[in-house]
C-alpha cells in the first residue's frame, strides 16, 4: 500500500483549509434559498493536482462544511438529519470524486481539456446530486417551499438555476489555470 507523502499530506491539509474558508465566507453569497458555491474551484484544482481521492476528500470538506454553517441545511437537518447529512456531503464528495478521475482520465490527452471538463463536471455533479436529493428525499419539503408554483420549475430555476450557472461560469473561466497549477505543483512532490 502506498503511503502519502508528507508534502502531499500537507498541501491537502492546507486545500481543507481553503476548501472550509471559502465555503464559509462564500454560504454569505446567495440567490434564493440555496447559497452559491465558489468552493468547486479548490476541490476542482485539489481534484487534478493530487487524484480523485483528494477529490473526495476535499468535497467532503465542504460537504460537512456546508452542513454546520449553512442555514438552509438547518432547515433540512430539522426534518431528516440523515438525508441532510447524505445530500451535503454526498453530493460535494461525488463532485469532486468525478472531477478528479475525469482529470486524470483525459490529461494524458490534453491536460487543458481535462481541466475544462473536471471543471465543468464538478458543479454539474454537485447541483445535479443536489435536485435529487431534493426531489426524491424532501420532496414535501420542496412541495411547501414551491408554494404552488410548479414544483420542477421552482427546483431547477427559482432554486439552483441562476447559483449553478454563476457555478459553471466561475468554473469554466478559472479552469485554464488548473494545468499550471499541476504543472507547478508536480515538479515539487
Amino acid at each position: 500500500m502506498k503511503r502519502m507523502s508528507t508534502k502531499k499530506l500537507v498541501a491537502l491539509a492546507l486545500l481543507s483549509a481553503i476548501v472550509a474558508v471559502v465555503q464559509f465566507l462564500g454560504g454569505a453569497v446567495k440567490i434564493g434559498p440555496v447559497s452559491i458555491s465558489l468552493v468547486l474551484i479548490p476541490i476542482v484544482v485539489g481534484a487534478a493536482v493530487y487524484g480523485a481521492k483528494a477529490g473526495l476528500w476535499l468535497g467532503a470538506v465542504f460537504g460537512v462544511v456546508v452542513l454546520a454553517t449553512d442555514p438552509f441545511a438547518a432547515t433540512l437537518w430539522a426534518i431528516n438529519p440523515f438525508y441532510t447529512a447524505l445530500i451535503c456531503i454526498g453530493k460535494g464528495a461525488l463532485a469532486g470524486w468525478v472531477a478528479g478521475l475525469l482529470y486524470q482520465l483525459l490529461k494524458k490527452k490534453s491536460t487543458y481539456i481535462a481541466a475544462l471538463v473536471s471543471a465543468f463536471v464538478c458543479p454539474v455533479v454537485n447541483t445535479g446530486l443536489f435536485c435529487l436529493g431534493m426531489g426524491t428525499m424532501f420532496y414535501n419539503t420542496l412541495l411547501e417551499l414551491a408554494g404552488g408554483t410548479a414544483t420542477l420549475y421552482f427546483l431547477f430555476v427559482v432554486m439552483v438555476g441562476i447559483n449553478f450557472v454563476v457555478e459553471l461560469g466561475v468554473n469554466l473561466l478559472v479552469s485554464p489555470i488548473i494545468p499550471q497549477i499541476s504543472k507547478a505543483v508536480g515538479k515539487q512532490v
